[in-house]
Parts: C-alpha cells; sequence; structure tokens
C-alpha cells in the first residue's frame, strides 16, 4: 500500500501589553501578522518533555515537522483534524507491508531544518529513537502505538526509514502523527547534549530545533512567543508556505482582557473565553465564534471503585439514575456542547464509536430502589471534589449532585480543591467521585478503553480494572477485520454501561473566537492551534 500527500490511510491598551521584545514585530503590517491570546502559558518548546502545557503542545505544531499528519475534514461546517486520514509531512510517500507491520518511509530530498541544514534519515531515525527512549512524554504515547524500541527503527538509505512492530496495531501510523513523534535537527541537539543529558532535552526545552512552518523568533516562557514564516517549508498539502507572515502568542491571564482584545480588534483569536461571553461577543457582531464539540474528549463523574461503597455497582448506578443530566448541563455548560446522556440503547449499542451517549437518565425512584438493593436505604456521607481552576463549570456540577443526591439520602459535602492537591489525590485513589475532562489524541474506541478504562494508569480515573475489558481491549486494538472490532467495541461498551465505573456528562465545545477575517481554524486532537492553514480573507 502506498501513501503520498494526496492519498491518505483510511481506517492602544493591548498594544501596551505586549512585552518590549514583541512590539517591533506587532508594529509589521497587521495583514501579515496574526495574534493569538490564551490564559495559559507557553512553559517549553520541547513537546515531549514531562510538565509541557497544552498551550507549548500547540506552538511545536507549527515549529516541528513529523513524517506523518493527520489530514482535517469538514464536520457540520467546521474543519477537524481527521485520524482516518493520514498524509505525509517530512516523508513524500509511504509503503506499508501487506501484513500491516512495516513501515517504509521515503523523505523529501528537499527538506531542510530552519538552519538550512537537510532533513536526512539519521535524524529521523536519532528522534524516533529519543522518542521511545528518553525519559519523556513520548514513550508514553507512542507505546500505544506499539512504538518501544530503538530497535524497530532502520536507516535504509539517507531519504528512506523502516519502521516495524510486532503485530498489525490499528494505532501505529496514527501515532507517528502525534507531535510527541517530532523530527528534532539531531546534529544541531547532540551539539547541546551532555553525558548527563544525551538526548539534549535541557537545550531543547528552551530552544528550537525544527523544519516546520514557522522558526521560533523570540521566546519568553509564560509570556509570549513569536514566531516567523519559515518561506522554505515543504510539509505543506500544496507545498506552499504557511499565509501569516508572523504569529505572536500570548498569554494575558484574565478572560474578560482577552475578550476585549478580541472585540476590539488588537488580537485576532482566543480558544479560552468563558462560555458565559461567548454569545454576547457574537452578538454585537465585530467577531465570530466557531464552535466544535471536542468529539475525542468527555467530561464525567468518576467513582472511586477501590474504595467502599463506590466499590458497589448498584450505588454507582443508583447515582447515575438519580442525576438531573439536563439541568447540569444547562448551568455548568450553558449547552456548549454535545451530550453524552440520554442514549436510547438498552443492552448494547448499535454503534461501535465511543464516546457516545450512555443510557443514562434521570430516574430517582429507581435510584431509590438501587440504593435499597445495595443495603443502603438510609445513605451514606462522602465528598465530591473538583479542580479549583475548573470552578467556572464544575462548581454548578457540584452544587446539583449534592441537591440530587440528597433525595436519596447521599449526604455530600463539596471539596474545592487546587489542581495539583487533586491530581495526587487522584493518581493516589483518595477521592470518592469527582468530576473530570479528559481527551485521548487518538478517539479509537479500543484506546479509550486502554487508557481511561483498564489498567493502573492516572487517566484511569475509576480504578476499574475488568479483565473482560483487558480481553476484548487487546483483541481489538489488533483487530484487522472491521465487523469483529466493531463487535469487540460494542461488547465494551455494553459492559462500562452495565458498571458503571464514570458517568458520561458531554464533550464541550472548543470555542474558537476570532475576528470576522479569519479563515482556515482547524479543530485539532491537542485542542490547540494550528497556524498553519490560517489566514485573513
Amino acid at each position: 500500500m502506498k501513501l503520498d500527500r494526496r492519498n491518505l490511510l483510511a481506517g492602544g491598551a493591548a498594544l501596551a501589553t505586549v512585552p518590549h521584545f514583541g512590539r517591533e514585530a506587532f508594529a509589521q503590517t497587521r495583514a501579515e501578522t496574526l495574534r493569538y491570546v490564551t490564559g495559559a502559558a507557553v512553559n517549553t518548546l520541547d513537546p515531549t518533555m514531562p510538565g509541557s502545557t497544552r498551550e507549548a503542545f500547540g506552538i511545536s505544531v507549527n515549529v516541528y515537522d513529523r513524517l506523518v499528519s493527520f489530514g482535517r475534514k469538514q464536520r457540520n461546517g467546521n474543519w477537524v483534524f481527521d485520524i482516518d486520514n493520514i498524509r505525509g509531512e517530512l516523508a513524500e510517500k509511504v509503503d506499508i507491508s501487506p501484513d500491516g507491520m512495516t513501515f517504509t518511509f521515503h523523505l523529501r530530498k528537499n527538506a531542510k531544518f530552519h538552519d538550512g541544514t537537510p532533513v536526512t534519515a539519521e535524524d529521523v531515525k536519532w528522534s524516533l529513537d529519543r522518542a521511545v527512549s528518553a525519559r519523556s512524554l513520548a514513550a508514553t504515547q507512542i507505546v500505544t502505538g506499539s512504538w518501544t524500541s530503538p530497535d524497530q527503527f532502520r536507516i535504509i538509505d539517507q531519504y528512506t526509514v523502516q519502521a516495524k512492530v510486532d503485530k498489525p496495531d490499528r494505532l501505529a501510523l496514527p501515532n507517528l502523527c502525534t507531535l510527541y513523534a517530532v523530527v528534532f535537527n539531531s546534529a544541531l541537539v547532540k551539539k547541546n547534549a551532555t553525558a548527563q543529558d544525551p538526548w539534549g532535552q535541557n537545550w531543547t526545552k528552551d530552544n528550537a530545533a525544527g523544519s516546520g512552518a514557522y522558526i521560533v523568533e523570540a521566546f519568553k516562557p509564560g509570556e509570549q512567543v513569536i514566531l516567523r514564516r519559515n518561506d522554505a517549508w515543504v510539509g505543506a498539502v500544496d507545498g506552499k508556505p504557511a499565509p501569516f507572515r508572523r504569529i505572536i502568542a500570548q498569554t494575558i491571564p484574565e478572560a474578560a482582557t482577552r475578550a476585549s482584545l478580541i472585540e476590539k480588534g488588537d488580537a485576532d483569536l482566543a480558544i479560552d473565553l468563558q462560555p458565559s461571553d461567548i454569545d454576547t461577543l457574537v452578538q454585537r457582531g465585530r467577531v465570530k465564534a466557531i464552535s466544535t464539540p471536542q468529539f475525542n474528549a468527555f467530561t464525567m463523574i468518576a467513582f472511586n471503585m477501590k474504595i467502599a461503597p463506590f466499590d458497589n455497582k448498584k450505588v454507582r448506578q443508583a447515582i447515575a439514575a438519580a442525576l438531573p443530566y439536563d439541568a447540569i448541563f444547562k448551568a455548568a455548560l450553558f449547552e456548549r456542547g454535545a451530550k453524552l446522556y440520554g442514549g436510547t440503547w438498552t443492552d448494547k449499542p448499535t454503534d461501535a464509536s465511543f464516546p457516545q451517549p450512555m443510557p443514562y437518565k434521570q430516574d430517582v425512584e429507581k435510584a431509590k430502589k438501587l440504593m435499597a438493593e445495595a443495603g443502603l436505604a438510609n445513605g451514606f456521607d462522602t465528598f465530591f471534589a473538583f479542580n479549583l481552576g475548573a470552578a467556572a463549570f464544575a462548581e454548578p456540577i457540584a452544587a446539583l449532585v449534592k441537591e440530587a443526591l440528597a433525595a436519596i439520602n447521599i449526604r455530600v459535602e463539596i471539596q474545592k480543591l487546587p489542581d495539583a492537591q487533586i491530581s495526587t489525590m487522584v493518581t493516589e485513589r483518595k477521592l470518592p467521585f469527582f468530576v473530570e475532562t479528559s481527551i485521548a489524541w487518538l478517539p479509537s474506541t479500543d484506546y479509550f478503553f486502554r487508557n481511561f478504562l483498564f489498567g493502573p494508569q492516572r487517566w484511569n480515573y475509576s480504578g476499574w480494572n475488568d479483565e473482560r475489558i483487558n480481553e476484548l481491549a487487546g483483541k481489538a486494538r489488533f483487530e484487522t477485520d472491521k465487523a469483529k472490532y466493531d463487535a469487540h467495541c460494542r461488547d465494551m461498551i455494553a459492559l462500562m454501561a452495565e458498571e458503571t465505573p464514570i458517568v458520561m456528562l458531554w464533550q464541550p465545545n472548543q470555542d474558537a473566537v476570532m475576528m470576522r477575517n479569519i479563515d482556515g481554524y482547524t479543530y485539532g486532537y491537542h485542542r490547540q492551534v494550528d497556524f498553519r492553514d490560517m489566514k485573513r480573507a
């Protein structure tokens, strides 16, 4: 099977806020500069570093290339990434063996790093070796595609690299599309490596060594990144440089300030404004909002199945039956998202995709009956936790959960916890139940279950370890027959609905608010901005 870049694998006050080093860039021709404002911060230029923020991920996509990347498609009128549509980036062609286990990447011979040196197979091999060997985030991700050892990557010639897996893993090639599989200028990084730091991570944290669409012109961690267009970039589908000549990505902590900058036209784009502000801004007519349900994300209430009484299935089912789903959706999210409750199926879904609406709806009498069957008709005392940083949507959830569960004699105390504390308590399984939003970069049903609903990893929020799920997910992962794969997935979803380790609430919207003349925004798997397709109309 062959893959090239057109054939894809199926399956004024504002100016004052600009730091001094950025004013000259900001003063350039407005039409050629995009100013992006965010409440969070870019803390590193190396996306593989532990602790990298999502904003750092977004910058890296624009600075580094990968061998391959996801295409994009229209979904409800908006551009979104397409996991079933894989195109070449540094690779102009990929040959896939008939058994699906060997991938031969033919590199573009005109690809160059930002310092002008050519991209070669040696750089690719070194970068992939680094991804599986260094202590970084990369190894924890690409192992889900069966990439675990440097022995899997082999140089054929200067512009050809071969990669092999032991089984035809459905997510082998998609994992090489993720931002962790970036290709570094190996010679440059090696110059800045040490015996204690053989992969040059201390240097790449604050310095870039890429070949991507944009070159880092200035970086002030936690405050601002300025990117300059790489006119020699060859990774685009059409082979052309990115439309914007310069990008200014700036941290503005106050959401109201970000909204004001966008409305006045002093900034072009923000993706993290308050949901309550977005409709007001759009109604005034100066901006537009592209709202995309995060189809690879989900907000849930997770039960700690390691402690009583949440280790009792009937208690979990009772809480699921007691919740006022529509009221929570309206109060917490202003209905800006896609519901993951109210599914119409009973025993087993007809759809193999996940997440999907689960067959949960409010039924207080059923909840009371289940509590009695659990031997807890008189209820119990517990606490419900949420991240203080997510209070804008989590606080209304907590209040409605407390009110609803009082009707079935569950007495709930609400605890608002700082990010670091709640993260530790989740990892140590010390929270009874709590609200959380999570995301899968590769929205494949078996991937969701392997990463969020089985095993010891942190993202298995409930600590659910049903061997039936382990067996089904293991079969699905390496299943090449779609009908058999879908059957395994439907079985897993049905088991989850029955056991109720978590209660799915919704997929929140990604609300990108921008000037009306900005086009090309694409919702990405990493929930950050890809500047490479954006332009000013």
